[in-house]
């Protein structure tokens, strides 16, 4: 049998209890508070992060375009005056020039036509070999398609940039691709030898 003091000494030790277990609730609500408070912080700081990468990453990109547009311009300007290219003369030269057919669509920096032959010339800033492999496996294979009326011509694919490393020379070479580099105010043709 349980006595008065007994059950007096169980409730107090229950209130005691029930006490402490609204401390720790109180306790930890005031952590989750805290950790509310600190993901709030850390969610703002990585918004702030965020906002400063895209601008980094615009302005990289900004950097890239106007290089790229730099030596587009370059060598459209230089053909443009003499528009010839591995002692083949051209008659028409264009610049980006885009055409979309059947879900293909593609563009091309420089195009150079004469009545047999024609030219598609990519420029790049730096060129590197992936260059090769996207003009001929890509960009010349849509060509193909978005242009059939230059089906009958001799196809000539070139590469034009400010910096051609020997990787690239060799990659070109393999797949029958002319170079075309800056050499202080003019163009050097490397024309692939047989």
């Amino acid at each position: 049998m349980v006595t008065q003091e007994q059950l007096a000494q169980a409730i107090l030790e229950l209130k005691n209890s029930n006490l402490e277990l609204k401390n720790s609730n109180l306790k930890l609500k005031d952590s989750s508070f805290d950790l509310k408070l600190s993901q709030k912080k850390t969610d703002e700081q990585m918004k702030r992060t965020d906002d400063r990468l895209d601008r980094v990453a615009k302005l990289v990109g900004n950097i890239s375009n106007n290089q790229g547009d730099i030596a587009e311009e370059f060598f459209y300007n230089s053909m443009k005056a003499k528009p010839s290219l591995a002692g083949i003369n051209y008659d028409f030269i264009d610049k980006n020039v885009t055409r979309s057919k059947n879900n293909v669509e593609d563009e091309y920096d420089i195009l150079l036509v004469n009545g047999k032959d024609i030219a598609i010339i990519e420029t790049k800033y730096k060129a590197h070999t992936s260059d090769i492999e996207k003009l001929v496996n890509k960009k010349y294979e849509n060509f193909k398609k978005l242009y059939p009326e230059y089906k009958n011509y001799t196809h000539h694919l070139g590469l034009a940039s400010f910096n051609i490393n020997q990787d690239v020379k060799e990659e070109a070479s393999k797949n029958n691709v002319i170079l075309l580099q800056r050499k202080g105010d003019i163009i050097e043709t490397i024309v692939p030898s047989p």
